[in-house]
């Protein structure tokens, strides 16, 4: 806190709305605004997420201090608004998203460039109150220049070699060092914010949990308690320890697979064998347990649509013991590869202080020193009955993102351990009461925190819901890390942050 002002104190000043749970949101005018945007370079508030609407745009913030959180609004009767940009670059591209499709313009932010939008659209800012006339023709997008001697550049994508999301990646070289990388997405936008309009709940949870499939948990997680928050449901107790059970299968299968992957990019294939057997057993015990390899459309708002039977229970115990020591050898045969080693020491290091300034959280953060984590700040259940450590290093580079997505598996399995022996008997879930209202939830997934955001009619449909991926904090830093580095180590980097695209597009 700066001068005793917290954070819920300064935005106090502002209007409350009422219907608005867990945290409180509030409307400044455009005086408000500008202080706050004014005191975000000397205080601990990080932006959680930023997203707009036809006449307001809103802000998301936790102070880091007190881990109080809560949603900043403004309305922009003009369209325009005082950017966040300058002082928190990770909303850079957000508020060019925001733009192209609300038509909301951020003032003094430098970079206008279209982000979302590829000039492929049938209309330009389709969600805005007055959407405009669809672009004559394909954006031809305006890459930043590089200046130095001798300097190439090199395309890749947005189609590559692999089932993977596409994206375009624009480097300036000097040799084989790379100069400066940047980024271009968007291929995959889906206009999820615009299909959630009035739906109703059922759907827009199907919705939500397609939004990035790899984490589809954490969605209908992070979706079903902010509708919960929103009409007031008291959701049963059994229902929280089994979406935990589920988060924590979906964390441990991302992050050996992840790990895997990353081995095989420093041409080390038998760890991307090992890991997809370990990542293998958790999606067929998935399956068995709750009907679905991925547990997609598992969790809904009031509960989750699958318990667990006892005879489920003993079996993923069973499964856990010999998973356990094959993730132990895994882990001593990583540190034992010299050839890996080689590779991921001192390769793609991301500065702690950029992962700072721009909020990342997950593994990327955590690979550089910024230990946040939702299940215990700001919560939810049943992590405030489970102990849990968040593991911590600080060298930022491809081995530290390894060795956080080891600690953070045997974690989880440690944690899964706890849930199956505590879990306690009762209900599975509730009716959801139809009711207006606005809530937000934040969740831990594999990658970090999801955000969602929902305002509800009186009939249970969505007037407006804005899912947020932590991979918007992150792909950044990726720009940041590849720099100096080799060409040839780009892939080793990229996967080593294994951002999400479909998550960032929306």
């Amino acid at each position: 806190m700066i001068g005793d002002v917290s954070l819920l104190d300064f935005l106090s000043y502002g209007l409350p709305v009422e219907g608005h749970r867990p945290w409180p949101r509030f409307v400044l005018d455009q005086r408000a605004w500008k202080a706050l945007v004014e005191r975000l370079p000397v205080v601990e508030w990080s932006v959680m997420a930023e997203w707009g609407e036809a006449d307001h745009i809103h802000v998301a913030l936790r102070d880091d201090e007190s881990g109080d959180m809560a949603v900043a609004s403004l309305p922009c009767p003009d369209g325009r608004y005082l950017g966040l940009g300058k002082v928190r670059p990770g909303v850079i591209r957000i508020e060019r998203t925001i733009h192209d499709l609300w038509g909301l313009s951020p003032m003094a932010t430098e970079d206008r460039r279209p982000w979302l939008d590829h000039g492929r659209w049938a209309c330009r800012q389709p969600l805005g109150a007055e959407p405009l006339p669809a672009a004559i023709g394909p954006y031809a997008y305006p890459f930043l220049k590089a200046v130095g001697e001798g300097l190439h550049q090199i395309p890749v994508g947005p189609v590559h070699a692999g089932v993977i999301e596409p994206g375009h990646f624009r480097f300036h070289c000097q040799g084989e060092a790379v100069v400066r990388l940047e980024e271009r997405l968007g291929y995959v936008h889906k206009g999820i914010e615009g299909l959630l309009t009035g739906k109703p709940l059922d759907q827009a949870a199907r919705i939500v949990a397609r939004v990035s499939g790899d984490s589809t948990v954490a969605y209908s997680l992070a979706f079903a308690r902010a509708v919960e928050a929103a009409t007031g449901c008291e959701v049963p107790p059994r229902a929280h320890w089994v979406r935990a059970l589920m988060a924590e299968l979906e964390r441990v299968a991302n992050h050996v697979f992840d790990i895997g992957a990353v081995c095989n990019d420093a041409a080390f294939a038998v760890m991307l064998s090992n890991m997809g057997v370990l990542r293998e057993k958790i999606l067929r015990a998935n399956d068995s347990l709750f009907g679905h390899r991925f547990n997609m459309d598992r969790i809904i708002p009031g509960g989750v649509a699958h318990d667990l039977s006892d005879e489920g229970a003993e079996a993923l115990k069973h499964l856990l013991h010999g998973f356990e020591k094959m993730l132990s050898r895994a882990f001593k045969l990583y540190e034992n590869t010299p050839s890996l080693s080689d590779r991921t020491i001192g390769t793609g290091i991301a500065p702690a202080a950029l992962v700072h300034r721009f909020g990342a959280g997950g593994f990327v953060g955590r690979a550089s020193g910024r230990g946040h984590d939702a299940r215990l700040a700001p919560g939810y259940p049943p992590y405030d009955k489970l102990d849990m450590t968040v593991p911590v290093v600080t060298e930022g580079d491809v081995n530290a993102r390894v060795l956080v997505r080891f600690a953070e598996a045997r974690e989880s399995l440690h944690l899964i351990n706890r849930i199956l022996h505590e879990m306690p008997e009762g209900a599975f879930q509730v009716p959801l009461p139809h009711r207006a209202g606005e809530g937000m939830a934040v969740v831990e997934s594999f990658r970090g925190e999801v955000l969602v955001w929902v305002r509800l009619a009186e009939d249970g449909t969505v007037l407006r819901c804005h899912p947020h991926d932590p991979s918007h904090f992150q792909w950044p830093l990726l720009e940041a890390a590849i720099e100096g580095n080799i060409v040839a180590d780009f892939p080793l980097c990229n996967k080593s942050f294994n951002c999400s695209y479909s998550g960032h597009d929306l």
